[in-house]
């Protein structure tokens, strides 16, 4: 049997059908308005960050679980963008995961998800046919007992592990999770709202306090750019420039795909920073197209270089 390829990164999270609505507005309560366009996507953050980060250059796998209603197209997808799929599993009896995502087409969007197969799934099987393989694991939305589960055994291997629980902080995770997870990571991802709703967790916890747990904490900032956390200091990067804007779904996943692109080739934080910054603004340029399209890497690489980064990767 020929030995298996070692692998950068696992991320561990949803897989998603994503269907996507533009609206002129987003509706207030007890009103309605009319979808401009309407289309259905491959999506999950976990698919969407493994997909970036494959994309420009790293060696990924995937760890999620679906239903059999998944379109097998998608999964050739992921396999085309050379996303490594042993870990997508298929549960019986369980649909996959859809995410409703509407946006007004100047940065407002509102979500609905129906969980599927990613409901529970504390008792399934970990992801133990890639993680030997790989140098980081990345875990991301899922059942917090599962995700945990994962982090204690990559953790116990020696495996690095990056902690993002996305939107689901503000409704999955406990504080008592929470504590563990970020104990057990070497970076913490987040927004400006998952980054206060886990201080607020935390007993209203500052960024020292946080750093007592975990070394690097990450906190994308829309348009006034990124701030990373570090025992060291603080890092800040501004947005990328845009110069025409079409979507902000996936923006996040895109940065996380850029930011690790930078950290498997060695990069400093800030180049990490600035690569995440300019995969972040090149989705959000290009006009979403047929399914699995996502704009090219040499879109990232020079908006890279017009941000200046001091790092050997550009």
């Amino acid at each position: 049997m020929p030995p298996r390829t070692p692998l950068d990164l696992l991320v561990a999270g949803h897989l998603n059908i994503d269907v996507e609505s533009r609206l002129p507005s987003l509706p207030g309560k007890d009103r309605t308005v009319p979808v401009l366009s309407r289309r259905e996507a491959l999506g999950g953050t976990a698919a969407n960050i493994a997909r970036w980060a494959s994309h420009l250059g790293a060696k990924v796998a995937l760890a999620a679980f679906v239903g059999k209603d998944l379109p097998g197209e998608f999964l050739q997808r992921l396999k085309l963008d050379g996303v490594h799929t042993e870990d997508v599993v298929v549960r019986d009896g369980e649909f996959t995961p859809v995410c409703w995502i509407f946006e007004d087409g100047q940065g407002g969007q509102t979500t609905i998800i129906d969980q599927g197969a990613m409901r529970s799934t504390g008792t399934q099987r970990l992801p133990l046919r890639t993680l030997d393989r790989v140098r980081l694991v990345h875990v991301t939305t899922g059942d917090p007992s599962f995700q945990l589960r994962l982090a204690r055994e990559a953790h116990a291997r020696g495996k690095l592990v990056a902690c993002d629980p996305a939107q689901e902080i503000h409704y999955r995770w406990s504080a008592r999770g929470l504590q563990e997870l970020l104990s057990l990571s070497e970076i913490f991802f987040g927004n400006e709202s998952e980054f206060l709703q886990a201080r607020r967790l935390l007993g209203r916890a500052t960024a020292s306090r946080l750093l007592e747990r975990v070394p690097v904490i990450v906190v994308t900032r829309a348009a006034k750019g990124v701030r990373a956390y570090t025992r060291r200091g603080t890092v800040d990067v501004p947005t990328a420039p845009i110069r025409r804007f079409h979507r902000v779904t996936g923006a996040g996943d895109a940065f996380r795909g850029g930011f690790y692109r930078a950290w498997f080739r060695g990069e400093g934080l800030e180049d990490c920073l600035r690569f995440g910054q300019a995969a972040s603004a090149a989705l959000v340029e290009h006009p979403p197209g047929p399914e699995g399209d996502l704009p090219p890497s040499r879109m990232v690489l020079s908006k890279v270089a017009r941000g200046g980064p001091r790092g050997r990767g550009a």
